[in-house]
Order: C-alpha cells, then structure tokens, then sequence
C-alpha cells in the first residue's frame, strides 16, 4: 500500500530559558515547502503506520476553535499550506509552552491520501543522537527523528470532515502520561471536545453480546462459543488495522429467534456504532477473566470457570484444580530453599 504525501513542511520548536529562569518555546520556520521525494514519502509511510499502531482518542471541534477557523480557511483555498503551517507552529507553541513536559522538537505537518482518504498529519518529534560509520569507515555523530516513538501527534480525517457533517471521529490524537494527559493538551491546542469514546462502545459491543445469548437460551457452552467467534472476528480487524463493522460481524454470528445480532442490537438501542475502533484490552474479557491488585494478578480462559476453576462468591475465593507446570515449579522450588 503506497501513500501520496499532497505538501508536507518541517519547522521546529526550541525550547529556550528565559531570564527570570522561566522557559519559552521559540517557533525556528522554514521557508519553503518541502520538495516531495521518495525519502519524503518514506518518512510518512512509517509515521503514518506509527500512528496506526497507537492508542488514540477522538474529537470533534469546537465553534470557537482558532485551530478549525485555520484549517477552514485552508480548505477553502483562502490561504496555502506554508502560511498555515506557520499560524499552526506558532499556536502550538503558545499552548505547548504552558506545560512543563514541553521539550524542543521538530514539527512535521503533512496533508497526504492514503487508500482514497484525505488526511492532515501533525507531530512533533524528537531527534536522537547516534552513531554514523561513512565510505572511508569514520565515525561520524549524527541527529535522526524518532518516528516510532512519539506522543504529540493528531490526525484529521479531511474527507470525513467535509462530507460527513455529523461525524463524531474526524478528528484522532495519541492518548499518552506525561504529567497532564497528552490527550488534554491536544484537545486545548486544536479546540476541540472528545467525540466518539471507543472504550465505552467496545464495553456496549461486550454487553450486548451477552444480552444477545441470553434472549437467545444459549447454554455456557453455546455462550463461550459465540463470544469466541466475536473475539476471533474482532482480532481479525486489529491485526487488519480495521474497525470492527456491525453488520459484518453480524453476518458471522447465528441467528438467534429468528433475529440477527444487528436487528437486536438496533431494537435495544444499545447506541453502537455502525463500526467501532477496537480496543484490546476490552474485548479480552470476551474470552478471559483478569485482574490485578494487592500483589495478585490472575488471568484465565472463561472455558475454565466451574471447571478448573471454582468461584465462590461468599468467601471471596477461587480455587484452582491442575496450576500451571511453571507455577508448580516455582513453588516447588520455593518450598525446598525454605526448608
């Protein structure tokens, strides 16, 4: 799969110490656009996969948002991308500049299509120190961007934006921890409030499920069956870098009195989603029981509980019947040094 960088442009924040021992970010702007090459198409090839990869939260603008006045005004063809880029490096300067994580780093903003989508890039990343051996084996220092790890970042979804009005996922941006969520500060310098919460979708596709087995008389067995399909489905679209679409896994799940997974999701108004974004962790609990606290941290396949696994729910306890080789073996170990 090949992606089509449009413009993309570099410019770069320096983080400077003031004289009352403050720090300011300084905007350092380049003057030009950046001449698309392969090297260039590279380099958003795997900024763009980076991004995939990572947890995101999603927006929608605000009215008053100066970021979205900007943005308009560029898919209007009221100003070209370089002046945009500079009323964007010098916001995100203003509003980064507040919080005491920010660090100096290179801004990379792209507008680029990729699979018939129109997108509009925004990073700021870190350059490393390493190593470099030339022609005559000298050893040389040289500065690289880190493009597989970085925290600052948020995507538009331009085609969305202008053709769906109400969409609630046009807008994407990394979920990290440093200090203040990063999420947050994203939210500030775009001017936007959270859209679609991917988190409590996938909590509803997981009740709904299992709602669905019950109205269906499904025994445990016949329950654990469908919720694996779900989850073999639903990893599926993961791996396939894919949200999780209702009406296909609908057409992949039986139909249970006389009513498709679909039809009863949409007559109990559950709220999901035509397609959903998938988290992991959530949909695990399609096929295991996990938990972690006080030093205990226990995981199990669902097809174990009343089995090997016996819950009771009085005395707060589980009771495990055959433990794990390697656990035996630990404790077996233990044991010995003890005596």
């Amino acid at each position: 799969m090949s992606i089509t960088v449009n413009q993309i442009v570099l410019h770069q924040l320096v983080k400077q110490t003031t004289e009352d021992g403050n720090f300011q970010l300084d905007t350092v702007l380049r003057n030009a656009l950046l001449q698309i090459s392969p090297e260039v198409e590279q380099l958003m090839l795997e900024l763009h996969r980076a991004y995939q990869g990572k947890a995101k939260g999603y927006g929608v603008f605000k009215r008053e948002s100066l970021f979205a006045q900007q943005l308009n005004r560029l898919l209007e063809r009221e100003t070209d991308f370089l002046p945009f880029s500079y009323e964007s490096a010098q916001l995100l300067a203003a509003e980064l500049g507040k919080y005491a994580f920010a660090e100096s780093g290179t801004l990379v903003l792209c507008q680029y299509n990729f699979l018939a989508t129109d997108y509009l890039f925004i990073a700021l990343l870190d350059s490393r120190i390493s190593m470099l051996v030339d022609e005559n084996l000298e050893i040389h220092r040289t500065q690289y961007l880190n493009i597989n790890q970085f925290d600052l970042a948020a995507r538009i979804n331009l085609t969305d934006l202008q053709l769906n009005a109400q969409s609630n996922r046009y807008l994407t941006f990394i979920k990290g921890r440093v200090g203040r969520k990063v999420g947050d500060f994203f939210m500030d310098f775009l001017g936007a409030d959270e859209g679609l919460n991917p988190q409590v979708q996938n909590q509803c596709l997981l009740q709904a499920v299992s709602d669905y087995c019950v109205q269906g008389e499904l025994n445990k067995e016949q329950t654990q069956a469908v919720k694996k399909q779900v989850f073999d489905y639903c990893k599926g679209q993961i791996h396939a870098g894919d949200d999780i679409a209702l009406a296909e896994l609908s057409a992949e799940l039986p139909t249970l009195n006389e009513r498709s997974f679909a039809s009863f999701t949409h007559e109990r108004d559950y709220g999901l989603e035509e397609t959903i974004p998938p988290v992991r962790s959530t949909l695990k609990a399609l096929t295991k029981f996990s938990g972690s606290g006080k030093g205990v941290t226990i995981s199990f396949d669902a097809a174990l509980m009343n089995q090997r696994i016996i819950w009771d729910e009085a005395a707060d306890s589980l009771t495990i019947h055959g433990l794990p080789a390697n656990l035996r073996d630990q404790l077996q170990r233990n044991l010995k040094h003890d005596n």
